[in-house]
């Protein structure tokens, strides 16, 4: 009987790791970075924001559709043109932030994120997702990433934002990180892409 539930365990663990295995990334087809201002790089000049020290990282180009200030629903509105535009092989997506600063629902932003994932999930677009925490004392999580990266099957970077803003020499403002944290940033998604099998 433990033999059994050793490699029931064991299959589960498996099926787990692959439902987030992502394709490797060619040199041929761009990554988009799409989000509020965390990924437009405000508070840092334009060539320290996340996508384009991650495009160094990565040695591909990674195209920063980053808009400051805007929320989730105004995002979904204008993700669909930029996918038929730029037809990407990578959605990176860290947006929501203004919601959770707004005290806006998070059960409509997590909503909005769905209908972006499956935008760009219909598409053969491969997605991982960048979490934002509570706009609270100990920066606690918000499950509404965790459930989204469960539901669509990809990987979550859940910790990052959360790290820098906890660093007062990391930010440019309160809620913005300077060069140092946009570097942090990048390295995590870099990180992130390599374990779950994008980088060869």
């Amino acid at each position: 009987m433990k033999k059994l539930l050793s490699i029931a365990f064991t299959l589960l663990l498996t099926a787990c790791g692959n439902s987030e295995t992502l394709t490797p990334l060619n040199n041929q087809q761009p990554i988009l970075a799409f989000g509020d201002s965390l990924t437009y790089g405000y508070g840092a000049a334009t060539a320290q924001s996340y996508p384009v020290q991650l495009s160094q990282l990565l040695g591909m180009k990674v195209i920063n559709a980053g808009v400051s200030g805007e929320r989730s629903k105004q995002g979904l509105e204008r993700l669909n043109a930029l996918l038929d535009e730029h037809q990407p092989q990578l959605l990176v997506l860290c947006h929501g932030g203004n919601d959770v600063l707004k005290k806006q629902s998070l059960e409509s932003m997590k909503e909005n994120l769905a209908h972006m994932i499956e935008m760009a999930q219909s598409r053969d677009i491969q997605v991982v997702l960048i979490s934002v925490p509570e706009a609270s004392l100990f920066l606690p999580d918000i499950k509404q990433y965790q459930e989204l990266a469960e539901q669509y099957k990809i990987p979550l970077e859940n910790n990052i934002i959360k790290d820098v803003l906890k660093k007062p020499s990391l930010h440019s403002d309160a809620i913005h990180p300077n060069a140092q944290g946009y570097r942090l940033i990048a390295e995590a998604v870099y990180e992130l892409l390599e374990e779950h099998g994008a980088l060869k």
